[in-house]
């Protein structure tokens, strides 16, 4: 056994549980919101900690571009520890869905319900994070768990668009996921909200249509998705009242906005180039934005070293590489989507990177069609 691989160790094993803290924060925030002061700004601290506190410990602890040695990357690979901690956010998930249900059932005023909206939102729009981590993985069970876990925000059908689409036309202008330079935020949103979904059906259509089969049963994929969020929307509203289906709603739309935020940043303005045959070059670790910020990291199970996704989808996040080829983004993923929010100041930071990215060259990048 070589000396140096048997000595390392993972220096963030101790700190990968802390990606549990975002579907606990709801219930921090319900004790806020009792204790007298903070009254319905309780119901704030969720938003506040993730887009506010974790960017900014993000910025002071910086960057770690530690890589596994690739002889450690089979026992890792196989340790269940990891693999627990995804599986964990499943149960801290609903139950936060639950009781931000049950908390706008016995009603709420403008301040908390609105805070009280984000904070369920958030915490089920990382948890398609975990969704995504999970439904990459060859295990039938870690995929089933995957589509639980799309089930609150009623994004299921991106399990089918994401590894089917989304990884096949990955930077390219026909992605609905992939960002062109100059498109703000709000052209991006309903453009691959309605992009995604329309590719979804295509897409699992198409695998019926190949073996003669409508499309039109229990075995799609889309269709099973949706009925998910249908059932787990119908026994929230039995057992809680009609009140809440507004509030479903809602946070629904919270937490896939925060996933397309995520996929905006992560590949804006970045293009394959076509080669001799007119099909775009093979992905690599030049096709996507990362980021090393440690924090982030960690909250995100890696999912900022997307590079290495994209190019190896079944590598478990705990052996995630960062690459010197690249493009770095000047903060971490909490930070970006802030910044994506806001057209002018997301201009002024990005789209001179982009241009660094292609020598100056504005024609290499995606453009659009």
């Amino acid at each position: 056994m070589d000396i140096a691989v048997d000595a390392w160790r993972d220096r963030r094993l101790p700190l990968w549980p802390l990606a549990l803290v975002v579907p606990a924060l709801p219930f921090a925030g319900l004790a806020l919101s009792g204790a007298g002061a903070a009254g319905a700004w309780g119901w704030w601290l969720t938003p506040l900690v993730v887009f506010g506190l974790i960017p900014l410990v993000d910025l002071l602890i910086g960057d770690d571009r530690q890589n596994p040695p690739e002889e450690a990357v089979p026992a890792l690979q196989r340790s269940p520890y990891y693999r627990w901690i995804t599986y964990l956010y499943l149960p801290a998930q609903y139950a936060a869905l639950v009781l931000t249900c049950r908390v706008w059932a016995d009603g709420v005023g403008p301040v908390a319900g609105a805070g009280l909206v984000l904070t369920a939102g958030i915490v089920n729009g990382v948890a398609i994070n975990t969704a995504h981590e999970l439904g990459h993985k060859r295990e039938r069970a870690e995929r089933r768990l995957s589509r639980i876990a799309l089930a609150p925000t009623g994004y299921g059908h991106f399990y089918v668009e994401h590894n089917r689409g989304h990884h096949v036309r990955v930077a390219t202008p026909q992605d609905p996921a992939s960002a062109r330079l100059g498109e703000s935020f709000w052209r991006f949103w309903p453009r691959t909200v309605a992009g995604s979904a329309r590719s979804a059906w295509r897409l699992e259509s198409a695998r019926f249509r190949i073996r003669g089969r409508s499309p039109w049963t229990w075995r799609n994929d889309v269709l099973t998705a949706w009925a998910m969020t249908v059932v787990l929307f119908a026994a929230l509203t039995a057992a809680l009242g009609w009140i809440v289906l507004p509030f479903l709603v809602l946070q629904a739309v919270v937490g896939f906005s925060v996933l397309e935020a995520v996929n905006y940043l992560e590949h804006y303005g970045l293009l394959r180039q076509p080669t001799g045959t007119g099909r775009p070059e093979k992905v690599d670790p030049r096709h996507s934005w990362n980021s090393d910020r440690l924090v982030t990291n960690v909250f995100l199970f890696q999912l900022q070293r997307h590079s290495d996704h994209h190019a190896n989808p079944l590598r478990r996040y705990q052996v995630l590489r960062t690459f010197d080829v690249s493009p770095q983004l000047p903060a971490g993923y909490a930070t970006m989507l802030v910044l994506a929010l806001i057209p002018p100041l997301w201009r002024r930071v990005m789209d001179p990177r982009v241009l660094a990215h292609y020598g100056g060259d504005a024609r290499l990048a995606n453009r659009g069609p």
